[in-house]
């Protein structure tokens, strides 16, 4: 049973996928090249591969690798709290906002052994003012597989200054200085 905070108010909206939101089946992508639950450019990263789903859900797998390992042969559970967040946070992008993570409680159901490939599944649950509520599971042995791990989150949408405001400069000024106008707004979409 999730916490309160993670429960809709009365007043809560269904969730609307924007027009604009990549068509169902279509690869998200890295939204920056850095980040370590989708980015190609970390080497020890999770480069979890997410794909919209119907309405305002995603498909995403990654494969756990032995530097993700907690107990000998196993998958931390803080990676695995990242593969979560990582897949929660993605939703965002099919309602084209801009949303950090305030809250995610996750339960750890069965261990994951290295060499597992994580099957997730996510959506969006309802929508009140700037709070976005989700949830996700994990599965291993494939997507219809025994669950692993799920999570409730609630994001909150949020400007790009809270990024450029509080990220260093360096890091900042690379992101707005991509000539990708998708991935230069992609960058900011899923931090803490």
């Amino acid at each position: 049973m999730s916490s309160a905070s993670l429960q809709p108010p009365a007043d809560a909206t269904r969730p609307e996928r924007h027009p604009d939101a990549p068509a169902p089946g279509e690869l998200l992508g890295a939204h920056y090249e850095h980040c370590f639950g989708c980015g190609p450019g970390q080497a020890h990263g999770l480069h979890l591969e997410a794909r919209a789903g119907d309405g305002v859900s995603l498909t995403a797998e990654f494969t756990v690798q032995p530097a993700h390992q907690g107990a000998p042969g196993l998958a931390h559970g803080g990676v695995l709290a990242t593969a979560l967040d990582e897949t929660l946070g993605s939703l965002n992008w099919l309602l084209r906002t801009i949303a950090v993570t305030g809250r995610l409680e996750t339960d750890f159901v069965r261990p994951v052994p290295v060499g597992t490939v994580l099957h997730l599944e996510a959506e969006v649950t309802a929508v009140a003012g700037r709070k976005i509520y989700s949830r996700a599971t994990g599965r291993i042995g494939g997507p219809e597989g025994p669950v692993a791990v799920r999570a409730e989150a609630l994001f909150v949408e949020v400007k790009t200054g809270h990024f450029t405001e509080h990220g260093r400069p360096q890091e900042i000024q690379a992101a707005m200085s991509d000539p990708d106008q998708i991935r230069r707004a992609r960058a900011f979409e899923v931090n803490p």
